[in-house]
């Protein structure tokens, strides 16, 4: 009787909640809402999302269109497919559509949205943003970095030299991880710390962090496996470790800069400068200095090795294009065995290839999520104030009615068109666009063009034990970007000048 009576009390609860779940995602009929899958109670259309959210949302794109309506548990999510529909919220609505939404993993690991990814909008972003791009990421600023990025490059190619003497297989998602750490490490923080395997290991545990979902983040009731699941406690031990280090870094920089003149000023250094300058009106903290920290590494380590392990990956699979990459490559740099980032002005191929590797493998699929502030109409759908905005930018780079072949990887493509990444041609956005695009696309893209410059110009490459490159694994995992799934295996040949 006592086990009949916990059943009846558990399907009458269970009804209960449906019920309420029912009415309280019931749409007004007053509203015409974007086409929508159907969805499961409590869940929504969580389970349709698949180990790879951004092939299964173009999946379900091509049945309910480039407008599409899910529910994330109890959170409204409308996902764009379309270059048209992407222009539509990031240059003409861009206004009602440029806050973010408050996701708590972002939340805790960046000192409460205190960095300019995830920051609100309104006052405080416009004042950071603005400091990011004029004092951090202007072009003058980004140049003023030319040597570090020539000197890490250069550094790159010998120690592959090194790791192949033997021809032995070089692992070149590893070795460009290095590359990119370190570049950060000394434009930000001064010196280099990606030898410390504490700092690689934390540093790779907070871009697994932020690229997680956890059910409990959409579904309230499922808020007590946080007790189990040991998010929270990585949570709060990455966050820890990285606070205590960036608190000895900005001490450090501040002792030093209180007692000489600082010459090659490095990220920490510029924004403790602008904080005693502006001590009165600055919006910058301590806690704000950490959290912009946090965005470099996050936006300019992770996101540019996938860049370049996809380039690369490509590039050896079509041996026809890597070819005619070294023969321009070669041919700018002539009988001098190291290229400079002058020659890359000479290299439209290389840039070619670097805008189709971005087509093909948009480093953050769905962008930053965006978050309508007011009601609106998109396509003559409604979208209500609140609802959650993700662009499928991987999607829209492999749309048919954009792109002829667009699963061949064929960087001609980009020779005779105009289109660009840098947010104003909305069929390749793979930094976003409009105010909230990303500031650091001329950082990122100079680390990219030189390292893919060097190293098709210095090695030829081929696949461990005599592999074809047919047989090269493609297949992607998921996180903070999409990475190959298993890491970039190659032999490189020395090329003889």
């Amino acid at each position: 009787m006592v086990f009949l009576f916990i059943e009846l009390v558990c399907t009458a609860l269970f009804f209960f909640l449906l019920h309420r779940w029912r009415r309280s995602h019931t749409p007004s009929s007053q509203k015409r809402l974007p086409p929508s899958p159907p969805k499961l109670p409590l869940v929504g259309n969580l389970h349709q999302l698949g180990v790879l959210p951004h092939r299964s949302l173009q999946s379900l794109s091509r049945r309910y269109g480039p407008l599409m309506l899910l529910h994330f548990g109890g959170v409204h999510v409308v996902v764009v497919s379309s270059a048209e529909v992407a222009r539509e919220i990031m240059k003409t609505q861009d206004l009602i559509f440029s806050n973010r939404p408050k996701l708590s993993i972002p939340g805790r690991l960046l000192y409460n949205y205190r960095d300019v990814a995830f920051a609100p909008y309104g006052e405080y972003w416009r004042q950071i943003r603005s400091i990011c791009v004029l004092q951090l990421l202007s072009n003058k600023r980004v140049q003023s970095y030319r040597g570090v990025r020539e000197e890490e490059t250069s550094l790159l190619v010998k120690k592959i030299e090194q790791l192949g003497s033997s021809s032995t297989a070089v692992n070149l998602s590893d070795v460009l991880t290095s590359l990119t750490n370190d570049v950060i490490c000394r434009v930000a923080l001064g010196k280099k710390y990606g030898e410390v395997s504490d700092f690689k290991k934390t540093l790779a545990e907070f871009a697994q962090l932020m690229g997680a979902s956890p059910l409990w983040e959409y579904i309230p009731l499922l808020n007590w496996t946080r007790r189990f699941d040991g998010v929270d406690e990585r949570i709060e031990r990455v966050a820890t470790a990285f606070d205590e280090f960036l608190e000895c870094v900005i001490d450090d920089h501040r002792v030093r800069l209180e007692r000489e003149k600082v010459a090659g000023l490095d990220f920490v250094d510029i924004l403790l400068q602008f904080q005693r300058e502006n001590e009165s009106s600055s919006p910058i903290e301590d806690d704000t200095i950490k959290a912009l920290i946090l965005d470099m590494f996050a936006a300019g380590t992770d996101t540019t090795v996938t860049v370049l392990e996809w380039a690369m990956a490509e590039l050896i699979r079509n041996p026809a294009t890597m070819k005619t990459l070294q023969k321009e490559v070669r041919k700018v740099a002539g009988s001098k065995g190291e290229i400079e980032e002058e020659d890359l002005k000479k290299m439209p191929y290389l840039k070619a290839v670097i805008k189709e590797s971005l087509r093909l493998h948009s480093p953050i699929p769905f962008l930053v999520p965006r978050e309508s502030t007011q009601d609106t109409k998109v396509l003559d759908y409604d979208v209500v104030s609140g609802t959650r905005v993700v662009i499928n930018a991987w999607a829209i780079g492999r749309d048919p009615l954009l792109w002829e072949n667009p699963e061949e990887f064929h960087p001609e493509r980009f020779l005779d068109m105009s289109i660009d990444f840098r947010g104003l041609h909305f069929e390749l956005i793979p930094f976003g666009a409009g105010r909230r695009g990303c500031p650091g696309i001329a950082f990122a893209v100079a680390v990219d063009e030189l390292a893919l410059a060097k190293l098709v110009h210095s090695f030829d490459f081929g696949l461990p034990n005599g592999a074809r490159v047919e047989e090269l694994d493609m297949s992607e995992v998921n996180g903070l970007s999409v990475h190959k799934k298993n890491p970039l295996l190659v032999v490189a040949t020395p090329y003889a000048y």
